[in-house]
């Protein structure tokens, strides 16, 4: 979509992506970690920031973030274009979560049936070290769909374990990221250091009178 291209091309806000959003998720790491552990919410949290973004740049008007959960893959419409966002971490990603099932022959039908249904932004966070924040086109991800097929596009959950879901493939996303057409910002993911105390927020709020 034409107007996503402002994220890439704009050199201010490339420039803002690049500062914030390691910032921004690290935050998020911070207020969803127990004990040292960062938890599953942390997920939900970074699609947040990615949605108050978009927000930021296209403004309330042009973004609807209110989405039914009964659209598993769709998280934000942009100019009623339906967006799919997700977040993986590590040098060579893989687990990005194409649907949440602990159904064994839910998993399999899914996996034989599945079909990219919107466009995806996709957060690569690596820290200390590089990844990037891309926008893959609906066709994109058909295109390579179609070049790897179900079967190596999609991976499975090994059989005797508790799955939590069907994702995509290590090698389907570095096929993803680095098609020619893909627009792709180079995020130096540095943490800084940053005073969080998780309950002040609230106790704030509990003063309030």
């Amino acid at each position: 979509m034409k107007a996503i291209k402002r994220l890439f091309d704009d050199k201010a806000i490339v420039e803002k992506i690049q500062i914030k959003l390691p910032k921004l998720f690290y935050l998020a790491e911070l207020e969803s970690s127990r004990a040292g552990k960062i938890g599953m919410e942390v997920g939900t949290i970074r699609e947040k920031i990615i949605s108050a973004l978009l927000l930021y740049v296209f403004g309330e008007e042009n973004v609807k973030t209110d989405i039914p959960i009964t659209e598993p893959e769709i998280d934000v419409i942009l100019y009623e274009t339906p967006i799919s966002i997700k977040t993986i971490s590590g040098k060579k990603p893989n687990g990005i979560k194409l649907i949440w099932t602990v159904d064994a022959q839910k998993a399999i039908e899914f996996s034989q049936n599945y079909t990219p249904s919107c466009h995806l932004i996709l957060a690569h966070i690596n820290w200390n070290s590089i990844g990037g924040f891309h926008f893959i086109s609906k066709k994109i991800q058909k295109d390579i769909l179609k070049q790897l097929g179900h079967e190596r596009y999609i991976k499975l959950p090994k059989q005797g374990t508790n799955p939590r879901g069907v994702e995509m493939s290590a090698e389907a996303f570095q096929k993803l990221t680095q098609h020619k057409m893909t627009k792709s910002i180079i995020i130096n993911w540095k943490k800084e250091e940053i005073e969080y105390k998780p309950f002040e927020r609230w106790v704030n709020l509990w003063q309030i009178d």
